[in-house]
C-alpha cells in the first residue's frame, strides 16, 4: 500500500500531544504527525498537564491504557482542562468497547491498531477537519463543465 507524504492541505501547525504509556506507540506517533504539526509527546497525562501551561493542544491523542485505569475520568479531565481540544483514544481495534464508550465522555474518535502513516493521517485530518480541497474550489475543471 503506498503512503502518502504529500499534505492534504496547506500546513496549519496545529498543537497535537501524543499521550500514550507504550513508548513505541508514541513515538511511531510522532514520527507520523510532527512533520505537518508541533507534535509534543508525554508517557502520562499528567506531565501533559504541566506542559500545557505556554498553550493548549488542538488535539490529544490518548492511549486507550489511561482510559482503562481511570475511565470516565480520563477524558473528563482533558475536556475540562482543554475545552477546545479534540480527543481521539488509541485502542488495540476501532471496535474496542472502552473506547467506544469513551465517544460518549467526550472523545471524538477512536484509533485502531495497527497504526500506519494512512490511518493516522486520516483520523486526525477527518477530527481536525482538514480535507483534500475539491478540484472544482480549484478552478481544475474545465470551463466547458461549469455550463
Amino acid at each position: 500500500m503506498p503512503i502518502d507524504l504529500e499534505p492534504s492541505h496547506p500546513v496549519e501547525d496545529h498543537v497535537i500531544f501524543v499521550v500514550e504509556s507504550d513508548e513505541v506507540i508514541r513515538s511511531a506517533l510522532h514520527f507520523i504527525l510532527d512533520d505537518q504539526n508541533e507534535t509534543h509527546s508525554f508517557a502520562n497525562p499528567d506531565l501533559a498537564f504541566a506542559k500545557a501551561t505556554d498553550a493548549a493542544p488542538d488535539l490529544v491523542l490518548l492511549g486507550i491504557g489511561f482510559v482503562q485505569s481511570n475511565g470516565e475520568r480520563a477524558v473528563g479531565e482533558i475536556v475540562m482542562r482543554w475545552p477546545g481540544a479534540r480527543i481521539v483514544v488509541v485502542a488495540n481495534s476501532a471496535n474496542d468497547p472502552l473506547a467506544l464508550a469513551s465517544l460518549k465522555w467526550g472523545a471524538h474518535d477512536v484509533l485502531g491498531k495497527p497504526i500506519t502513516f494512512d490511518a493516522v493521517r486520516g483520523t486526525v485530518d477527518a477530527v481536525l477537519e482538514r480535507h483534500k480541497p475539491s478540484p472544482s474550489l480549484l478552478g481544475l475543471l474545465p470551463l466547458s463543465a461549469a455550463w
